[in-house]
């Protein structure tokens, strides 16, 4: 899991006389138990042995975080300190900014808090404020409140100068796929790299006969079956995971972090679905060992691949799914969320030992004229939380669920397989204990992505941070 890079400044009076009589026990004690009470947090805290009591320290112990790559900035106000020199630390860092104080009568904590916080609005500086003093008389504000927040900071500071690989261009007229890639340079600080499918093909005919029967190997051995037949024989499959170590450097080389690949109806019609590149990258393990989970979508689907790299970031790195909504269950409340091949292999049993996950995936025959295969499961149920960012106007929206996914009846499933016919395809059922006819009138796209977890806070965060309109589903 990566965990957030959070900074902490202890600030207190700078005058001499008043910090020894008033200040300086108090502000050392509740120094140390901040120290503790973090290291037990999800964060990985850089803070200081003293207090930041002139404009020089300030300088120093900024300049310190700076250099170990903090994402998030803790201003800590024990005591009563000037704000000029709070104000000072934070426009230092110039970055998301908890002001975190006590409500002790003795400390006058609140004074410095409120002082500080309204210098900062002065400026139009946002920050979040905390008055804790780490006890349980009060709610704790640290998990329902400090942590969602430095997860999206930290994700909306890890967004800055990541790379978006489009490869293709847009795929079946879907317009929601479509994106301005100088519009996200501008908000998100995210660059683009416009890739062609040829350079797959190219790089697919050159792969190391060796290293592709050993992906091969490892991938029929690791899946529950291979249907194979007329369409999906042996020589179409190692095509297919020729495709994907061909992927695979490709991301290498251009140092891509998150993509999208359009795939249709080029690759489908005359060469071969990419649907093993895409459960593969998504999942975070092959043949070769774990790695990183690469986010990367279907029909070159720009705003989807977005959404799922800010739901990779917000929950530390989990692997993430990307589906069609494709069906809406009125009578039962589920919506019918397939793929067009594809389905992420961490979520066929969201296992940590990824031998159980691959073991719920059937390889079957991809229905296009290249034929190929499909990763064929039902994902397995557990609570998810589902964005997607969308555009109204030219101005960016997310749309959030906080749902789960559920195993459907039997006859439900059985329904469902029988009005699809030939085309059938991964599918996940998503609970919809929602107003579904609001859904139906707002959601703006036919994709949605999706990260195991409850994250709505943090995705409220997000928005706010970016000033994006949330659209929460409920």
């Amino acid at each position: 899991m990566s965990l957030p890079k959070v900074g902490m400044v202890t600030f207190s009076d700078p005058r001499e006389h008043e910090y020894k009589v008033l200040y300086e026990e108090k502000t050392a004690v509740r120094m140390a138990k901040a120290v503790s009470y973090f290291s037990e947090m999800d964060m990985e805290l850089f803070s200081f042995d003293i207090a930041a009591r002139s404009a020089e320290e300030i300088d120093r112990q900024t300049a310190e975080l700076k250099e170990k790559g903090v994402e998030v900035f803790i201003a800590y106000i024990p005591c009563w300190t000037w704000p000029n020199g709070v104000v000072r630390g934070v426009l230092n860092m110039g970055l998301p900014t908890i002001l975190l104080s006590n409500d002790d009568p003795g400390t006058h904590g609140t004074v410095g808090l409120l002082g500080s916080g309204g210098a900062l609005n002065q400026i139009g500086y946002r920050h979040m404020r905390i008055q804790q003093d780490f006890t349980e008389e009060r709610p704790n504000l640290f998990d329902t409140k400090m942590m969602p927040y430095i997860r999206a900071a930290a994700a909306v500071e890890k967004l800055k100068g990541k790379i978006f690989g489009f490869i293709g261009g847009r795929s079946l007229g879907i317009d929601t796929g479509s994106f301005d890639p100088m519009q996200w340079k501008k908000l998100f600080q995210v660059d683009s790299d416009h890739i062609d499918h040829e350079e797959i093909i190219r790089r697919a005919e050159a792969i190391d006969g060796e290293r592709i029967d050993a992906t091969y190997n490892w991938l029929v051995q690791s899946v529950g079956e291979v249907r194979y037949d007329e369409k999906l024989t042996e020589e179409r499959l190692k095509y297919q995971v020729a495709c994907y170590l061909a992927t695979k450097d490709i991301i290498n080389d251009r140092h891509l972090d998150f993509g999208a690949i359009k795939c249709m109806p080029d690759l489908t019609n005359f060469r071969a679905p990419q649907c093993i590149s895409t459960a593969l990258l998504n999942g975070g393990y092959d043949a070769d060992g774990d790695f990183e989970p690469f986010p990367i979508s279907c029909e070159a689907d720009a705003d989807g691949a977005l959404s799922m790299e800010i739901l990779k970031l917000i929950s530390g790195g989990m692997p993430t799914m990307f589906a069609d909504v494709s069906h809406i269950g009125y009578k039962e409340k589920l919506i019918y969320l397939p793929n067009c091949g594809s389905m992420c292999t961490y979520y066929a049993g969201r296992h940590c030992e990824r031998c159980k996950n691959m073991k719920n995936i059937e390889l079957r025959r991809a229905n296009r004229p290249s034929g190929g295969a499909v990763t064929f499961t039902v994902p397995s149920a557990g609570e998810m939380t589902m964005a997607r960012l969308c555009r109204v106007d030219g101005k960016y929206q997310m749309f959030i669920i906080e749902t789960e996914f559920v195993t459907p009846s039997k006859e439900i499933l059985d329904a469902f397989v029988k009005a699809r016919g030939v085309h059938q395809l991964p599918v996940a059922f998503m609970k919809a204990d929602f107003d579904i006819e609001k859904f139906i009138d707002v959601f703006n796209s036919n994709h949605i992505s999706g990260v195991a977890g409850k994250y709505k806070k943090e995705l409220l965060e997000v928005c706010r941070l970016l000033d994006i309109e949330p659209v929460v589903i409920a």
